[in-house]
């Protein structure tokens, strides 16, 4: 069992950062496809960004959703078994719960949202003036 509590949320200007992180405990995430999925309030999950795991199929891989890309970016710290969400140039648009998850061996890259066996709880990120 992987448990994954997520932290680094809060109230953010427009164009303001922020970074989250995912905290793993039970396993080491090193061995993990670790993915931020965000669900703004009224819409659906939408898978962020995920990172691959150090070895498996898709080893040394990395996706940005189009959203994101240029603004927000993911790393490990295998050391702290952690995985961080760095986002900058927040928009409105990015407010959302974000939860992380994990998942030991995608079917396919990127990951469906419905692969991923662990989650956290969430953290909310509000972006707003």
């Amino acid at each position: 069992q992987v448990q994954l509590v997520e932290s680094g949320g809060g109230l953010v200007q427009p164009g303001g950062s922020l970074r989250l992180s995912c905290a793993a405990s039970g396993r080491s995430l090193n061995y993990y496809v670790v993915a931020w999925i965000r669900q703004a309030p009224g819409k659906q999950r939408e898978g962020v960004s995920c990172i691959s795991s150090e070895d498996g199929s898709y080893a040394g891989s990395i996706y940005y959703a189009d959203s994101v890309k240029g603004r927000f970016t993911i790393s490990r710290d295998n050391a702290k078994n952690t995985v961080y969400l760095q986002m900058n140039s927040l928009k409105p648009e990015d407010t959302a719960v974000y939860y992380c998850a994990a998942v030991k061996i995608p079917g396919r890259w990127p990951p469906e949202l419905l692969e991923y066996d662990y989650w956290g709880q969430g953290t909310q990120v509000t972006v707003s003036s």
